[in-house]
C-alpha cells in the first residue's frame, strides 16, 4: 500500500542530553564537554526524519509523562509530525544521556521512563483510519507492557492490510532479549530495518549480506544499515541490492539510523521501490551525522 495515506509511527519519545567531548572521559575527574538537551527518542526521530522527508501526514503514538509532555508535543508539531501523546501520571519521560566522542560515535546511557509503559489500553484500531504504513520502534519490544501493545499494533494493522516495518532500535537490548523471541514477536512485520550489530545478533552471521538474506527468510523485506558504507537490501532469501552512503564529515551519530529509516519509510509511501527507498535512506543519514542530536 503506497502513494498515499499516512505513516504512524509507534514508539518512544526522549529527552537527550547529548555531551560531546573531544578527549577521553576522564575517570574520577572533569572531562571538557559541549552539552545540550534536545527532544528525540527513535521512534519520535523516525516520524520528524519522514516529515522532513516530504511525507504530508506523520503520526507519532508514545507515552511521555507529565514533565515535559507540552515541550515534547510542541516540537514534534514544529516539525510537522501530529502528537499523539498518552500523559503518564507516574513515570517520567524517557531519557537518555549520549556521550559523544571526537569519532562521532556515541554511547548511551537510557532510562526509559514512560516509554515502555505504552499499553494496550493506549492503543485503538482506530488509529488506522487513514493510514497507510505503520512504523513500530524496536524499544517496544523489551519490556513486557510495551511488547504486548506492539503485537496488538501489528495484528491490527495486518488485519487491516497495512504494511508494518520494524527497527530493532537496540543491540543492547535485543542482546538481553533473545534473536528467537524477538523474531516471533515481529513475525508478520513486512519490513525490517537493523543494523549491521543488529542483524549480527538476530542470525548469527558477521557478513552484513548474508544476515540480510537470512532475515528476508522471516520477513520479506530486509534493509541492514553499515553506518558510512551505505545499506544492503533483501528480499525472499537473496541481497538484492547494496547501495552507498553519501561521503559526509561526522559530527554526531546520533539519530543517523532513525534518519535512514524516516526518509526511506517516506520514500516507500511515496511509492518508490525498495531500492530507491533505501538510496534515500542513506542521503537522510549521511545528512543526520553533520549535526548535533537525533532531528533534522
Amino acid at each position: 500500500m503506497t502513494g498515499s495515506g499516512a505513516l504512524l509511527v509507534v514508539g518512544d519519545v526522549v529527552t537527550d542530553v547529548v555531551a560531546r567531548h573531544r578527549t577521553p572521559l576522564a575517570p574520577a575527574t572533569d572531562t571538557a564537554a559541549a552539552i545540550r538537551t534536545l527532544p528525540g527518542g527513535a521512534g519520535a526521530n523516525v516520524a520528524c526524519w519522514a516529515a522532513c522527508s516530504g511525507c504530508p501526514d506523520v503520526r507519532l503514538l508514545a507515552r511521555v509523562g507529565t514533565d515535559a509532555a507540552d515541550w515534547h508535543d510542541r516540537a514534534l508539531r514544529e516539525a510537522g509530525v501530529r502528537p499523539l501523546l498518552v500523559h503518564d501520571p507516574e513515570a517520567p519521560t524517557a531519557s537518555v544521556i549520549a556521550l559523544v566522542g571526537a569519532d562521532a560515535e556515541r554511547t548511551f546511557l537510557t532510562d526509559s521512563g514512560a516509554a515502555l509503559r505504552l499499553a494496550p489500553e493506549d492503543w485503538s484500531a482506530e488509529l488506522l483510519a487513514g493510514v497507510a504504513r505503520v512504523h513500530l520502534s524496536g524499544y517496544l519490544f523489551f519490556a513486557d507492557v510495551s511488547r504486548a501493545t506492539a503485537g496488538r499494533v501489528l495484528r491490527d494493522a495486518r488485519a487491516a492490510g497495512v504494511p508494518v516495518s520494524v527497527d530493532p532500535a537496540s543491540a543492547g537490548f535485543l542482546a538481553g532479549l533473545g534473536a528467537e523471541p524477538f523474531l516471533a514477536a515481529v513475525a508478520g512485520a513486512e519490513c525490517l530495518l537493523p543494523n549491521a550489530d543488529e542483524a549480527r545478533l538476530l542470525t548469527g552471521r558477521t557478513d552484513p549480506g548474508e544476515a540480510a538474506a537470512a532475515l528476508s527468510r522471516r520477513v520479506p523485506l530486509v534493509a541492514v544499515t553499515l553506518g558510512a558504507g551505505g545499506a544492503v537490501l533483501a528480499a525472499k532469501g537473496r541481497v538484492t541490492a547494496r547501495l552507498p552512503a553519501p561521503a559526509a564529515r561526522p559530527v554526531d551519530s546520533t539519530g543517523a539510523g532513525d534518519a535512514f529509516t524516516g526518509a526511506f519509510l517516506a520514500a516507500r509511501l511515496a511509492g518508490a521501490a525498495p531500492a530507491d527507498a533505501v538510496a534515500a535512506g542513506c542521503r537522510a543519514g549521511a545528512t543526520a551525522v553533520t549535526r548535533v542530536g537525533g532531528r533534522p
